[in-house]
């Protein structure tokens, strides 16, 4: 038996991603905003399984509620990679939904770059990580990071990606009772778009800027209660335009701590910063 045909109906992981800073360096002609950010990958994860089927149909076993199958990123990801190939092959994709949408932490986007992978490997269709990478980037600017799995230090939109290797700390997350509509934040007249760029070396000495986040804490109040909150137990961080804020901790101990004060009040998740994607270490 082939080693792809054992693999269908396996449980692959799409990780959630931090950004670690976020700097707006520019804008482009076509209106996309030039960046410098951070990408550290996490342990929380969505969970993907494809499942072979008889025909050509590319559909979901359980369609996410308030998302048309034709607007879902792991669809639109199948299809495309059929459309790419001349592929005529179908597949059922069964989604462990984990990641809150509208949160920043690129669960959609992790979930189309997951199945870009798998199944190029599933349908045998041999694409390199570059092709795919090209390919996520019609999908979203997050999705060619989470194709490139490992941390990174991106610029252009998001693509243009060095492999970094910050330190793997423990991780809790809190995602506010509101979805940020990532539009309207890169829209508003008062956000910062000429930042000075920075070294990788200006980071790692501690430069975490994110140019997000006045903007969002104007706007959605629940995201600045929600970084107050969890200020009093280390660093509060906006990773990309939120909602979700998060903090870092030197040990589990600490993190746990935190963790089970802020779930009094907050939808909180625990996590730890991984440099290596969970799916590539499956891919090998």
């Amino acid at each position: 038996m082939k080693q792809q045909e054992k693999e269908w109906g396996c449980r692959w992981p799409a990780p959630a991603k931090l950004n670690l800073m976020l700097r707006i360096t520019g804008r482009r002609e076509d209106g996309y905003h030039l960046l410098q950010t951070v990408f550290q990958l996490t342990d929380l994860c969505d969970w993907l399984t494809f499942h072979k089927v008889d025909s050509d149909r590319i559909y979901l076993d359980s369609p996410i509620p308030g998302v048309p199958e034709a607007s879902d990123l792991t669809i639109r990801a199948a299809k495309l990679l059929r459309k790419e190939t001349g592929c005529r092959q179908g597949v059922r994709i069964e989604i462990e939904k984990n990641l809150p949408m509208g949160g920043g932490l690129g669960g959609g986007s992790s979930d189309a770059a997951t199945t870009l992978l798998v199944l190029n490997r599933l349908w045998g269709l041999n694409l390199s990580e570059n092709k795919l990478r090209e390919l996520g980037l019609q999908l979203g600017a997050d999705v060619p990071v989470f194709v490139y799995g490992y941390a990174a230090w991106a610029e252009g939109v998001g693509e243009k990606l060095e492999k970094i290797e910050p330190e793997e700390k423990w991780v809790v997350i809190i995602k506010p009772v509101c979805h940020v509509d990532t539009g309207e934040i890169f829209s508003e007249k008062g956000l910062t778009r000429g930042s000075k760029s920075i070294k990788i070396a200006d980071f790692i000495t501690g430069d975490h800027q994110n140019d997000c986040l006045d903007v969002v804490c104007e706007k959605y109040k629940p995201v600045k209660d929600a970084l107050t909150d969890l200020s009093a137990y280390s660093e509060a961080r906006l990773t990309g335009t939120g909602a979700c804020v998060f903090a870092q901790f030197d040990s589990k101990e600490l993190a746990e701590n935190a963790y089970r004060k802020l779930s009094e009040r907050w939808q909180v998740y625990l996590a730890q910063g991984l440099n290596i994607s969970p799916l590539k270490n499956m891919l090998v």
